[in-house]
């Protein structure tokens, strides 16, 4: 096992910097309607730094010299700040949450706003960002797109990146993936070795083609990383699936009460994989100082719900032969 995860990391492992951007608009003109890519920000309240990353996409991969971009959607899952209105004005298409398939309620959960983002997107590559990213570069996206340009083969690319933990003036260089280190790689290093070699496993940032992302289900809440990549790796197989590091990843930090319904929620994920059953309790109970001095409980859901495949849905398949005939 540990040699084929190896032999993985050997030819499925990736810098930004191996692919030039003029290598990758070559590939792209070649692949014609293959190769259009649609880039998503599933956003909730990010009006500090969406703005900044749709300008940053605009600028350097749609309308300048290298056009790899075809189409930038923002999806407001439900925000009550401007993250809407700084998203349109930095040129991006904003769609909320809620338009997408209205006649199905939705529930909170940035899966369930991925999984909508199928219906309002036409790439054939799609490629998730998350919005909250500080000094965003380009290249988190050409990164993640090259080798599904240039690797037929690919399906699914992850982004590796260094991730410090920022709070106030210090900084823990690798300190940033807590949830990663404690739950998501020892459940993957124990229950699905051949995934051990993948650095960011829970990273918000990757790409796929929409006939691999068409065929999964979508876990509602922040398990939907770990278990698309599980699913992906049953699917689709080890050696369509790849990483590429692209630098250093500076976003907001949650905090750790954030981060233990995080883990509960990945812990799920992995244990509805494992089992098919259900959580006994589905329900995670933490802990505030309250204000007469005593610990307060506060009790939380863990996201049990997933979505199906998006092949699955009626409206999703007109959408796609509408658009075949149209």
């Amino acid at each position: 096992m540990l040699q084929e995860v190896e032999r993985w990391l050997d030819r499925r492992s990736w810098s930004a910097a191996d692919r030039p951007l003029d290598r990758l608009l070559a590939a792209k003109r070649s692949a014609g309607d293959r190769g259009t890519v649609s880039v998503v920000l599933p956003a909730l309240d990010e009006e500090a730094t969406v703005g900044a990353i749709v300008r940053t996409i605009r600028d350097e991969l749609m309308s300048g010299p290298v056009p790899l971009v075809d189409e930038l959607i923002v999806i407001d899952s439900g925000s009550t700040d401007r993250t809407a209105e700084v998203s349109a004005r930095a040129g991006a298409r904003v769609v909320h949450r809620d338009e997408i398939l209205p006649d199905l309620p939705a529930v909170p959960g940035k899966g369930e706003v991925l999984w909508r983002s199928l219906l309002v997107t036409s790439g054939e590559i799609v490629c998730f960002i998350d919005a909250d990213l500080r000094d965003f570069d380009a290249g988190f996206v050409s990164g993640i797109i090259g080798p599904l340009l240039t690797e037929p083969g690919v399906q699914l690319v992850k982004a590796m990146y260094d991730r410090p933990l920022e709070t106030g003036d210090t900084i823990v260089p690798a300190g940033g993936g807590r949830v990663t280190e404690l739950v998501a790689r020892p459940l993957l290093n124990l229950h699905w070795p051949l995934l051990a070699g993948f650095v960011q496993p829970l990273g918000g940032e990757y790409a796929a083609r929409r006939s691999l992302l068409e065929r999964l289900p979508f876990p509602v809440g922040y398990g939907v990383e770990l278990g698309m990549l599980i699913d992906a790796l049953n699917t689709v197989g080890l050696d369509a699936l790849a990483q590429v590091d692209v630098g250093v990843r500076h976003h907001r930090h949650q905090d750790g009460q954030a981060l233990g319904r995080m883990a509960a929620t990945i812990y799920r994920t992995a244990q509805v994989r494992l089992a098919r059953g259900q959580l006994v309790r589905p329900v995670l109970t933490q802990f505030d100082r309250g204000p007469d001095g005593g610990f307060a409980p506060r009790t939380h859901q863990v996201a049990a719900e997933e979505r199906p495949p998006m092949i699955t849905i009626p409206e999703y398949t007109a959408h796609r032969e509408a658009r075949r005939t149209g």
